[in-house]
């Protein structure tokens, strides 16, 4: 029995006889010759058949019994042919065995629109620029935990299950639990602050969250990975933005460094490592920028829509030459309780959101770490303190001063790879009308 080998391995193996095992990406069949274009995880390779006089079962097989994305294993030698444009090698067959036959026609193609093609996931990952997004988020997750572990976070992986929302009433999923209602979190932000509280002193989760949110833009998801930090005995919300620049700049050397050239093939876009610090604006700046060059003229608006981001992010990289900006001091109408008002400027927040190329991927702050005051801001906000007094009671023996960060992996990968939607950026996508496969 000749051991599988896999196609990227195959320059070490010319004169040998191997087996490679995968789909069949294509057929050329000519008089003489037929041509199987074999794909596995790691490339591609063209198998070469010379049709024997009289025909043979082998060449009937390659005729009528392996349609495109038939599983096969091929078992060859290999040669080295620079004519062929595949890596300048081929497999010579001796056998193939098809183990397992695919039906036609296939039910998407490269015209198929998107969410057609999520009708057929696991078909539409089998192209390798498919199946490379998934490399990537890899590569991308290994690296924010190694730089999170570097930093001294503990890992910890926060209950998904709720007994009331973790930041608001709305936006929520609700599920039976027993005899009572419970909730899916939209955020592990009221335990990684429960984890500051006690004792320790930074916390890094990723993780699923959910989110109720009836949006059908290309960057939303009902269901999507959070990648999120808390950090205790912080002098101010800046230590936050610095932790997490530092973190985007080592994880996207690492996507650079294994995957740039082939994201460059795959996508036509280039990984750029930023250099640190990131440019920072206030929200009254990053308005002011904006309105300078004919945006809300009327200057009504005290947040950025998706149309001032873009715009916002254009000016910051005609300025800087820099594809990130935060965007900090944002209202106090706009921010949740928790978050700390600065006694100098108690109008704004001390919290902030990343910009990457026009999409805003982050949401961060300073938390209010002081009971009496986060009692106060609830009250003001309107909330009922009932559900909170779990999350409150962290705060009244001793919490330190502390901020976080919530980011989306699948976004910061959408955007990195430069793809038009969140959905391919997603192994299975979830959204308002979505809840298969």
């Amino acid at each position: 029995m000749v051991p599988r080998t896999l196609i990227r391995d195959l320059a070490a193996h010319i004169g040998q006889q191997v087996s490679v095992c995968g789909w069949v990406n294509s057929l050329r069949l000519q008089r003489k010759l037929q041509f199987v274009i074999v794909r596995d995880h790691t490339g591609l390779v063209q198998v070469t058949h010379k049709r024997p006089e009289g025909g043979s079962a082998l060449e009937e097989v390659i005729e009528h019994g392996m349609p495109p994305e038939s599983a096969v294993k091929v078992t060859g030698t290999v040669v080295a042919n620079e004519v062929v444009k595949l890596g300048g090698l081929e497999l010579m067959l001796t056998s193939i065995e098809v183990v397992a036959k695919a039906e036609t026609p296939l039910p998407i193609d490269k015209e198929s629109g998107i969410e057609h093609r999520m009708d057929w996931r696991f078909l539409d990952l089998r192209p390798p620029e498919h199946r490379v997004i998934f490399e990537v988020q890899t590569t991308l997750e290994q690296a924010l935990r190694e730089f999170a572990y570097a930093q001294g976070c503990l890992e910890v992986h926060t209950p998904k299950l709720m007994g009331t929302a973790s930041e608001s009433g709305a936006e929520v999923f609700a599920v039976r639990y027993f005899d009572r209602a419970a909730y899916l979190a939209q955020s592990p932000q009221f335990y990684k602050q429960m984890a500051i509280a006690g004792g320790i002193d930074k916390v890094f989760e990723i993780g699923p969250v959910f989110r109720a949110e009836p949006s059908f833009t290309s960057r939303h998801a009902t269901e999507f990975t959070g990648i999120d930090v808390e950090i205790a005995w912080i002098e101010g919300v800046e230590e936050v933005m610095r932790f997490e620049e530092r973190m985007l700049a080592h994880a996207l050397a690492a996507v650079r460094q294994r995957h740039g050239a082939q994201i460059a093939e795959l996508f036509g876009t280039e990984v750029v490592v930023p250099d640190v610090p990131f440019p920072r604006y206030t929200m009254a700046e990053a308005i002011k920028l904006l309105q300078d060059r004919g945006w809300d003229p009327a200057g009504t608006k005290i947040d950025l829509d998706p149309e001032g981001e873009r715009g916002f992010s254009t000016i910051v990289k005609e300025m800087h030459g820099h594809e990130f900006a935060f965007v900090t001091e944002f209202p106090v109408s706009i921010r949740p309780f928790y978050h700390l008002r600065p006694v100098v400027k108690p109008e704004v927040t001390e919290s902030f959101d990343l910009l990457w190329k026009g999409i805003e991927i982050t949401t961060g702050a300073q938390r209010e770490h002081r009971y009496d005051v986060l009692v106060q801001q609830a009250q003001e906000k309107g909330m009922n303190l009932d559900p909170l007094r779990f999350y409150l009671d962290c705060f009244r023996f001793g919490t330190p001063p502390h901020g976080g960060l919530g980011a989306g992996l699948n976004r910061i990968l959408m955007v990195l790879l430069g793809l038009d939607s969140i959905r391919e950026s997603t192994f299975l996508f979830r959204g308002p009308h979505r809840l298969a496969p």
